[in-house]
């Protein structure tokens, strides 16, 4: 079973806890303040109260290489930096790490984080799509402006084929995947023939300014 080491435990690392314990994960949450660890004790596999910056703490504990860190701090900089090159030098492959802005992220990035997150540029950004496009229901960037959006069809699509509706030519747009939500099923690379209909949804890729003329 793989393990995963939350050290904070505020709102962020609480809610990583959760997701991750009730996943299957084997996860150890740390946290210097009590009634913090207290809050996560029937929901982990063991939870800590110990100051994660302190190195021999980590040692106890048995960080191994495969392990997967997270680290929660808020705007403590110095806090997330100093467990991330503990982590590093311990040679934990996987550090993910928290962060509340860009320059943090770079500096986080430079000792040794493996991913950084910045929570709450992700939820701005998920936030300002849902209302630029509503039918949007989530996305993933790829590269040169290219995504992979997960939405809901609009209701001009119901009742006609892909090729129909010339999704390709028109909007410059590949459905990879329909993912039926009322029958739990998944229909890969669906052929021109595909007649969409309610209750679905489309996995698509493109760019979000072709995703955003689908009305």
């Amino acid at each position: 079973m793989q393990r995963v080491i939350v050290i904070g435990l505020g709102i962020f690392g609480v809610n990583i806890v959760r997701e991750l314990y009730e996943g299957g994960f084997e996860v150890y949450a740390i946290d210097k303040k009590k009634d913090a660890v207290q809050k996560v004790k029937d929901f982990s596999t063991k939870a800590i109260v110990a100051d994660g910056t302190d190195n021999e703490v980590m040692e106890m504990i048995g960080v191994q290489e495969d392990d997967t860190v997270v680290i929660s701090f808020g705007e403590d900089l110095a806090a997330s930096t100093l467990i991330t090159l503990h982590m590093k030098q311990m040679k934990v492959k996987n550090i993910i790490v928290k962060a509340p802005n860009e320059e943090h992220k770079l500096i986080l990035e430079k000792v040794g984080a493996t991913e950084v997150i910045i929570p709450e540029k992700e939820i701005a950004g998920k936030v300002a799509k849902s209302i630029i496009s509503p039918n949007v229901l989530d996305y993933l960037p790829l590269s040169d402006g290219y995504m992979i959006f997960e939405m809901a069809p609009p209701d001009s699509f119901f009742g006609k084929t892909i090729a129909e509706l010339q999704l390709r030519n028109k909007y410059h747009i590949e459905v990879i995947a329909i993912r039926d939500v009322l029958l739990d099923r998944v229909h890969m690379i669906p052929q021109a023939g595909f007649v969409f209909k309610d209750g679905e949804v489309m996995v698509i890729v493109g760019k979000e300014t072709d995703i955003r003329k689908i009305k």
